[in-house]
């Protein structure tokens, strides 16, 4: 018989050489020799050996017999199983030192897509570090406007806020910085707004990394309203969309609670962060008005735009437009190119149209003082607002009827022009004169009772523009104008007007917010006006306007401890004691003269009080001594201070209508406190001390019959 290997190619003879040379270091392995050498036999020889059963179907078992096991491998007591068992949990073991990561199944891997948004924040990301490395905003804008991609703009203002939230003071002032300067240049109020809402609902997951994320993204918000960049609406709004336990909900409401709604908050916002950026009004006023005489001189629009941009002010735009069109009116050479400046500043976006409106408000808001100076400003100023329109850089909303000025509805609008004249003039000469009889004096010849709260408003705005002594005057004077003219009806009528006026205000005014905040406190301290007339005026005024934070703010200034003194002190002014200081020196002066002291000596010291307006409480304790002493030498007192014009009538009358306001109080310490009121009220109507209409001299609201002494 032949040999086997007769059957066998070249090819074949050469792997069954090096399989038996290999035997001996093949031993270790799960197959013997025998059986690889046996199975690549069989594969080759195509015979089967006799005992009737495949070799490929038969393991040995550890006891050394043969089993037969199922097909591939799999089942079978004693045997491992099949080598891909799919039915079973069995997996490959990464861990196993027998893995084999070529065992591993195929799978499908697709290639990566890129995504435009992930690009676009690879690409600010970049930005931002070099900005914050160099400073240079023009370059950052310039990069920005190259990326295109616009629609992503919202994500460029979380991802500059949120790498400015880790870092130094410099980088979160640099933030601030470039956004006012990328606002309405490049990046839309609209795109502003998402950015930030995107990053209130990301605030959860930065407050994990940065331990004080709350209060720093509310300075941000904070300080992109006071930059004008931020509408104040979108707190309103943004709370709507957030969840009640969300971080961007807290936020919100540190923003406005300790941030915008604080006294002097935009100019304490704009300092937090200490940056260079940092100038004071009169400084930016003054900015404004050498590059405008600059750009009268050489003409160049381009130039003066760029000194308009550096200056990083944005949300004081309007006195770059009220300071141009009085320029314009003052040197009429110059109209032409002043309003090729505004034309061209309102054509780049570089003047909003919303800060283009209040420039010209503010003008017309003061063309009776312009008028001084300039006799043909409302004419000249009449001129300018239809160009302006037609030139398509004003709203032809800036236009409204005469007189729509909402101080007395359906009034005479000459009537009220002339009136308004009269008070500035009166207004102005108190300032200079601090005389308060010759202010009543005046306001008594003009007989326009009606337009009293026309002139508190006149008055406390006024007084805001100017310094602590104006302030400390104007409120010294609107209470003794509530003892004398005006009444409480007339005071609330006023504060209404000015706090429905109060976003306007503040244009002119940066702090106006506060400082009408604390006329209001002040008022109510002076016993001007009662607490509830705070309420009075608050359920006047719209829910969520301006005016009804400054009343919020008030009240909250009353609420808190000491806040008397506090408060007749904020100004600085000679006559800020507390109420009670007062009160003590009179009960002492009173005193003193009833133990013996000389009528003139007592009426020097009530001069020396300083405090006109609250005569009445003199007349007041002196009566109430009066009673108490039995002895009616009080009243040669208050008749000399009458006589002399110290004490007038109006101020008598309040005195002896706070008595009579209180006699069931005093009836309990003085039993016949009522008919003393009766003699003293009798005595006092023979003496022309109070007013004839005064209660038709009442108590418990019934006449009092006269009484003998």
């Amino acid at each position: 018989m032949a040999s086997s290997e007769g059957f066998l190619t070249d090819e074949q003879r050469v792997v069954l050489k090096i399989a038996a040379q290999n035997a001996e270091t093949l031993s270790s392995s799960p197959k013997s020799p025998s059986s690889l050498f046996s199975e690549h036999h069989l594969k080759v020889g195509g015979r089967a050996p006799t005992t009737g059963i495949a070799v490929r179907h038969v393991r040995r078992s550890h006891s050394g017999k043969f089993i037969r096991v199922k097909k591939d491998g799999g089942g079978g007591k004693g045997t491992w199983g099949k080598l891909l068992d799919t039915d079973g949990d069995s997996h490959l073991d990464r861990n196993d030192p027998n893995y084999d990561s070529g065992e591993e199944p195929y799978q499908l891997v697709g290639t990566t897509v890129t995504d435009p948004l992930d690009e676009y924040k690879k690409a600010v990301g970049t930005l931002i570090e070099e900005y914050f490395s160099t400073g240079d905003v023009d370059l950052a804008a310039s990069e920005l406007r190259e990326l295109g991609s616009t629609n992503y703009h919202p994500y460029f203002i979380k991802r500059l806020v949120s790498m400015a939230m880790d870092r130094h003071d410099k980088e979160k002032e640099m933030a601030s910085v470039l956004l006012s300067a990328l606002y309405a240049d490049v990046v839309t109020s609209t795109q502003i707004s998402q950015g930030f809402l995107l990053l209130l609902e990301s605030a959860d997951d930065l407050a994990v990394d940065i331990l004080d994320a709350v209060d720093i993204l509310a300075l941000f918000i904070a300080r992109a309203v006071v930059d004008d960049i931020l509408p104040p609406a979108f707190l309103t709004r943004a709370m709507k969309l957030l969840p009640e336990s969300s971080k961007g909900l807290q936020v919100l409401q540190t923003a406005e609670k300790s941030y915008l709604s604080a006294p002097h908050h935009a100019e304490l916002v704009e300092r937090r962060w200490g940056g260079s950026t940092h100038i004071t009004v009169e400084e930016v006023k003054k900015k404004i008005a050498d590059l405008l005489r600059e750009y009268v001189e050489n003409g160049d629009t381009s130039e003066a735009c760029r000194c308009i941009r550096e200056l990083g002010v944005s949300f004081f735009h309007h006195e770059v437009v009220k300071r141009a069109l009085v320029l314009a009116m003052e040197i009429r050479t110059a109209e032409a190119i002043i309003l090729k400046l505004l034309k061209e500043a309102a054509e780049e976006g570089l003047i909003s149209p919303s800060q283009m409106s209040k420039g010209f408000a503010r003008v017309s808001e003061s063309l009776d003082d312009l008028a001084l100076d300039i006799p043909s400003a409302k004419s000249l100023f009449d001129s300018l607002v239809p160009r302006a329109i037609s030139e398509g850089w004003l709203d032809a909303s800036f236009l409204k009827p005469s007189g729509e000025d909402g101080d007395i509805p359906n009034g005479d609008d000459k009537k009220v022009k002339r009136f308004k004249e009269e008070a500035v003039t009166i207004i102005h000469e108190y300032f200079l004169s601090d005389d308060i009889p010759e202010l009543i004096r005046s306001l008594e010849d003009l007989a326009m009772p009606e337009f009293n709260p026309i002139f508190l408003k006149k008055l406390i705005t006024l007084a805001m523009d100017r310094k602590n002594r104006e302030k400390e005057m104007a409120s010294v004077l609107l209470s003794a104008l509530h003892i004398e003219l005006f009444s409480t009806e007339d005071i609330v009528n006023g504060f209404v007007l000015l706090l429905e006026s109060a976003e306007d205000t503040a244009l002119d005014i940066l702090d106006a917010s506060s400082e009408l905040a604390l006329f209001l406190a002040r008022a109510v301290i002076d016993d001007v006006l009662a607490p509830l007339n705070l309420e009075e005026i608050g359920s006047k005024l719209p829910p969520n306007c301006s005016g009804s934070e400054t009343v919020r703010v008030a009240q909250s200034l009353i609420a808190a401890r000491h806040a008397g003194e506090r408060i007749l002190r904020c100004w600085g002014g000679g006559t800020g004691w507390a109420v009670e200081d007062a009160k003590d020196k009179i009960l002492k002066l009173l005193e003193e003269y009833e133990s013996g002291g000389v009528v003139s000596e007592a009426c020097q010291c009530i001069r020396d009080l300083g405090m006109p307006f609250f005569n009445h409480e003199v007349v007041k304790k002196a009566l109430v001594m009066a009673m108490e002493k039995k002895n009616d030498r009080m009243l040669d007192l208050l008749q000399e201070c009458f006589g002399e014009g110290l004490i007038t009538i109006n101020q008598m009358t309040k005195g002896f209508t706070r008595i009579k306001d209180g006699l069931e109080d005093l009836a309990l310490d003085i039993p016949n406190a009522e008919e003393k009121f009766t003699f003293y009220l009798e005595y006092a109507k023979k003496k022309g001390w109070i007013l004839p209409t005064f209660g038709s001299a009442m108590v418990d609201g019934t006449p009092i019959p006269a009484a003998a002494s």
